[in-house]
Order: C-alpha cells, then structure tokens, then sequence
C-alpha cells in the first residue's frame, strides 16, 4: 500500500516530464544499463594547441563531480581549489671514507656525476644524475639533497644503500700527507696499501699472488695483474679491460707526477 502511494506521488510530481515509474515486487531481479562512456576535456595552456591525430597530450586529470578535466600542472590553481607545491628532502649520514673515493664509486654506477663549485654548494660537493646533490659536511659525516620525485627518491635510496655499504665493508682509505724525512720504501708500502684497499672497494675479492701479482675475482672470473707494469692477464676480456683501466687510474692518483718534473 505504501508503494503504491509513493509511487503515485511520484507520477503527479514528474507529471511534465517524460519519467517512468516501476515498482517491482519483492525479490524481483532489476537490471540498469548505464552508459560508461566517459569524456575528459582540455582547459587552460592544453588547450591553446590543437593536437595533432595520434600526438599524446600529457597532463593532470582532475574530476569534479561528474566532468573530468585535463590541464597542466601549472594551470591547476587556477582552475581548481588545488595548489601543487615541492618538498626538498635532506639526510645526513655518518661516513668516514675518503669522499673522492665515494665519488668514484658514484660513477661506477651513474652515467653522470658532476662536482659543483665551491661558490655554489659552499664546500666540496657533487651532483648525481642531475637530481640528486651529495655535500662533504666534515670527516664523519656527508649529506644528500634533492627534490622530492619518483625518479629522484629511486636515486636516493641507491646512493644511501652505496655509502653504507662502503662504511661497512670496505676499510678506510686515508692518504696522509707526506712527510719529507720519510724514506722512499715506506711510501711505496703506504702506496701499495692504499692501492691495495681501492681495488677491494672496487672489486670486491683481491689477494696476494706469487712474484708481487694480484689476484682478483669477480664472479667465477680471475684476473692477474702485475703490480709493477700493470699487465693484466684474464681469459674475461671485460674484466680484464677493467682492471688495466683501474689501476691506471688508481696509479695517477696515489703516484701523480711531481711538479718539479719539466
């Protein structure tokens, strides 16, 4: 009876308009089909520019109520009650090491690694990747800053799980200045250490061999190398290439030329 009411009510107030008004029984099954097709439309600078068929159109979808809207990232204030804004993130990390050799290890793993100038980041500095900048705060401790942003936050973590790393396993490379009164036998054995530690940090297991060899493994492959002409024999031409390459450089850091040489 109350249906049958409600329902009546319902014709006389919908009377002008075309509506139509079913009650069905108890336990009966009713199906309603609707229409899924849904449209977003342009606003804004998107919108200034027709695009081309095929050509992407890149933005933010943002939806009100029932309409959904595409705009750039700049326009959203504008057109929304929202805002955007950047969140620049900071962590120190206690690190000891020697902050060139954290750099060189930077390079192993990203294309692009580049040193700031004193003036700009006020100390000894670098960027990774063009996101991230990692800042020598004094001899325990560096810095990491950046944007917050997926790419960014993924090349953080990364830098962060390398230096602990190097804190944990990798021994402390320190190259003190020479002294004048020290002999010429006590550098070269200060230099073959700090040599020494540098491969280990770079390739994990190296160990003495006979007649003053080393002898590095990296994955089941072994290379030989000669301390005093830096040959390197391996059958893994990769790794081989590698560690000539190593220590050439390894060997103009710890052994640079003199300045008195013409």
């Amino acid at each position: 009876m109350e249906r049958r009411r409600l329902k009546q009510k319902l014709i006389t107030q919908f009377a002008d308009r075309n509506t139509k008004i079913i009650s069905p029984k108890n336990c009966q099954s009713v199906e309603m089909y609707f229409n899924s097709e849904k449209m977003a439309k342009t606003i804004g600078r998107l919108a200034e520019k027709t695009p081309e068929v095929g050509e992407t159109v890149s933005g933010l979808l943002v939806k009100k109520a029932f309409t959904y809207q595409i705009m750039a990232p700049d326009d959203l204030h504008v057109f929304s009650q929202l805002s955007t804004t950047n969140i620049s993130q900071r962590i120190t990390i206690a690190y000891s090491g020697a902050f060139g050799v954290l750099k060189h290890r930077l390079k192993q793993m990203f294309q692009s690694v580049e040193s700031l100038p004193d003036e700009e980041s006020e100390g000894p500095a670098f960027r990774v990747h063009e996101r991230l900048t990692v800042k020598y705060e004094s001899e325990k401790h560096i810095s990491l800053h950046w944007r917050s942003y997926p790419i960014s936050d993924m090349v953080s973590d990364s830098v962060v799980a390398l230096v602990l790393n190097i804190s944990r396993v990798i021994p402390k490379v320190v190259v003190e200045l020479e002294e004048a009164t020290k002999t010429e036998e006590e550098n070269n054995k200060k230099a073959e250490r700090v040599i020494h530690a540098l491969l280990v940090s770079l390739f994990g297991d190296v160990k003495f061999g006979e007649n003053g060899k080393l002898v590095i493994s990296v994955d089941g492959n072994v290379a030989h190398l000669h301390k005093q002409s830096g040959n390197v024999e391996s059958e893994n031409e990769g790794l081989k290439e590698r560690v000539r390459v190593a220590f050439q450089r390894i060997q103009n850091a710890v052994k640079p030329i003199p300045l008195s040489v013409s």
